[in-house]
């Protein structure tokens, strides 16, 4: 299945986050290396938008062999839209480039249910246990691009599921849980206190393959 991850570099709380180098390796880069260990993942592609300050994920991409498209900034639906159309996607992964400790595991889980079930969209982020930083999102492309027309508030524009989300007794949406509800622990990189707060996990558990277990368990001793 194919996995898009959504990236760029004007974030206003951590500008330039993306490409912000993480104990040696960018944020984007430890999010392609964590998709990279799933067998079933067929194809990584970065989605960032046609603007200047882009430039530079373009640029990497093209420099780490990842496929890279590029639309618009801040009409992040048309952008996921337009990519689904050109390449033909019949369902995809949706990941955000923020979260550098994202397992692998979990993305599988939301495939093989969504294998089994017939489901419009397979997520664990409709009702949150897992942290933050460890959302998933599998969706189905025919029902993703039906709704076109119905995308006009400036929320759905830049937060794509939402619409499907609110209007949930409308679709066939299937939510999976963490054995416990950790929705607390914030692994994604939004300002600099996270950057900090993940680069010490990094560098304390030394391992380049995230485990969510594992660093569970060491969020809960260094509290």
């Amino acid at each position: 299945m194919i996995c898009i991850i959504q990236s760029r570099m004007n974030s206003k709380r951590l500008p330039n986050k993306a490409l912000k180098l993480l104990c040696g390796k960018t944020i984007l880069e430890r999010v392609v290396m964590n998709l990279q260990l799933s067998k079933k993942i067929t194809n990584i592609i970065v989605a960032t938008s046609k603007s200047r300050s882009d430039d530079l994920i373009e640029l990497f991409c093209k420099k780490k062999k990842i496929k890279c498209y590029r639309g618009p900034l801040k009409n992040v639906y048309q952008r996921y839209y337009q990519l689904i159309k050109s390449q033909k996607i019949k369902n995809f992964i949706r990941i955000t480039g923020d979260s550098p400790l994202i397992d692998y595991r979990i993305i599988e889980k939301g495939i093989e249910l969504f294998k089994k079930g017939n489901f419009d969209i397979v997520t664990n982020s409709l009702k949150k246990t897992y942290p933050q930083g460890q959302s998933v999102e599998i969706i189905n492309s025919e029902v993703f691009c039906r709704v076109k027309k119905k995308i006009i508030e400036k929320d759905y524009k830049e937060h794509i599921t939402k619409y499907f989300y609110n209007n949930k007794k409308a679709f066939k949406i299937k939510n999976f849980f963490y054995q416990n509800d950790v929705s607390h622990l914030n692994l994604s990189v939004n300002t600099k206190k996270d950057y900090e707060f993940i680069k010490d996990i990094i560098s304390r558990l030394k391992d380049n393959k995230a485990n969510l277990k594992k660093i569970i368990k060491y969020c809960k001793n260094r509290i």
